[in-house]
């Protein structure tokens, strides 16, 4: 939210033909604090934003409270101090948490690993041992605390509604080998019954399909004036997509894949017949 709100800032300078450091002199700052501003990097005050937007000539009282309330959300996610806090390096994980923490709904797309929501033990330890990128073994132990607690936002009062589609390859993949693929089918069946959950499964006789390029996250908030936020996962690390045009991008995909998915009924069958196969 932090990024998008700045984004927006910097296209209104840049309509009004201004400059970091006029836009600084207006609010009596650093032109250090307005690239901060603009990239996200430190929560912003309400005067600033008034202050600026006067001084980019934006007028309209309804575009100026969508920018307030876009403020007034990253400085609540700000704030926030997670249980995960204790247990995570600060890192792009722990702004995920975060995230997925306050979202009210996500759509997961996954093409080679169970969606993280899902996991058990058992499968998420395979996974850590199998990355290898380890100093203390109890560093592992942490992470599978971590992953079964995210678990919990599946139920209680505000339960997450997911909506995940799996590649056939993920569910055949057999991480840390048959028994522990065979718990995490059982896992992913019994996820499937919660009310909340819709789980399908697109299946290698689909063939081509628009999410081929990797797995992502779209995650969305109750807030009216929050928008979708994306997040998609490369081998040096997490991309954020914070804007209208590309989280729609990639709904549009999710969509379409989910189309070509396996009913969640079917998708159910489907995946208790792998469980029988191994």
């Amino acid at each position: 939210m932090g990024r998008r709100l700045g984004g927006e800032l910097l296209r209104l300078r840049d309509a009004a033909g201004k400059t970091q450091q006029q836009a600084a002199e207006s609010i009596n700052a650093t032109g250090t604090k307005i690239v901060k501003m603009e990239r996200g990097w430190v929560p912003m005050r309400d005067p600033d934003i008034r202050v600026l937007c006067e001084f980019y000539g934006l007028d309209e009282p309804t575009s100026l409270a969508r920018l307030l309330e876009l403020a007034r959300l990253d400085r609540e996610r700000r704030r926030a101090r997670g249980w995960w806090r204790n247990r995570l390096d600060a890192g792009a994980t722990a702004e995920y948490i975060a995230m997925e923490d306050i979202a009210s709904r996500i759509r997961n797309w996954q093409s080679a690993l169970i969606p993280g929501l899902f996991h058990t033990p058992e499968y998420t330890r395979a996974l850590a041992v199998a990355e290898g990128d380890w100093d203390d073994p109890d560093e592992i132990e942490r992470w599978v605390e971590v992953k079964q607690r995210r678990q919990e936002r599946l139920s209680g009062e505000r339960p997450l509604h997911l909506h995940a589609v799996i590649w056939e390859a993920a569910l055949r993949q057999q991480i840390g080998g048959p028994e522990v693929m065979r718990a995490q089918l059982e896992r992913l069946l019994e996820h499937a019954e919660l009310p909340n959950v819709r789980l399908q499964v697109l299946p290698f006789r689909a063939g081509a399909h628009p999410c081929i390029s990797g797995p992502f996250s779209i995650l969305s908030f109750a807030e009216g004036e929050a928008l979708d936020v994306v997040q998609s996962d490369t081998v040096t690390g997490m991309v954020w997509a914070e804007n209208e045009s590309e989280s729609s991008t990639y709904s549009v995909l999710f969509d379409r894949t989910s189309r070509l998915s396996l009913a969640p009924r079917d998708a159910v069958t489907f995946i208790d017949n792998l469980r029988k196969e191994m």
